[in-house]
């Protein structure tokens, strides 16, 4: 009994990998030819040059990120959303951020809007962004984990100056 309770053990922790990288995003086979013309496969065209791996710890905050949105309608300010991988993927797991260029001097301003499983724009207009996101539920009775959608505005004041936002509102919506 021993030997299969261990085994037990070892697959439900193999189950609860922390790392939300692992999960794999299907792309439909009409995308796929779309994003990529056919083409013959290069041919080497002298030698090889070995990469050895980037040991800037930055490096590694930023391969967490496994969604990226650019907000396309936002006039000359640029502007994104992006989820980064944490957390416990059977509860959420994307972080998911808005954030706004201010200079190469300042960098980014980012505000975080939530923890979800995924999320999709729904409509952009300048100083806002509509979403649609999906999240992991729990019912506190039964400790039974479910999955909701919900819709919520994501807005801002968009400064005549160009200046980057202070704050940001997270609205839910309908």
């Amino acid at each position: 009994m021993k030997p299969v309770t261990f085994l037990v053990a070892v697959l439900g922790l193999a189950a609860c990998d922390s790392q939300v990288e692992t999960r794999k995003v299907e792309v439909p086979a009409a995308e796929q030819a779309r994003s990529l013309p056919a083409a013959a496969p290069l041919s080497a065209a002298g030698p090889a040059a070995t990469v050895q791996p980037d040991t800037d710890a930055n490096q590694q905050w930023a391969a967490s990120v496994v969604e990226l949105t650019p907000l396309t309608r936002q006039g000359d300010r640029t502007v994104k959303l992006f989820g980064t991988a944490g957390g416990d993927p059977a509860m959420n797991g994307l972080y998911t951020h808005v954030a706004f260029f201010d200079s190469p001097a300042e960098g980014w301003r980012v505000f975080r809007i939530g923890d979800f499983l995924d999320y999709r724009v729904l409509s952009e207009t300048p100083g806002r962004v509509d979403l649609e996101v999906n999240e992991s539920s729990m019912d506190g009775a039964t400790g039974t984990i479910g999955s909701r959608k919900r819709r919520v505005i994501i807005g801002w004041a968009v400064a005549t100056d160009g200046s980057v936002p202070a704050t940001i509102s997270v609205t839910p919506a309908q």
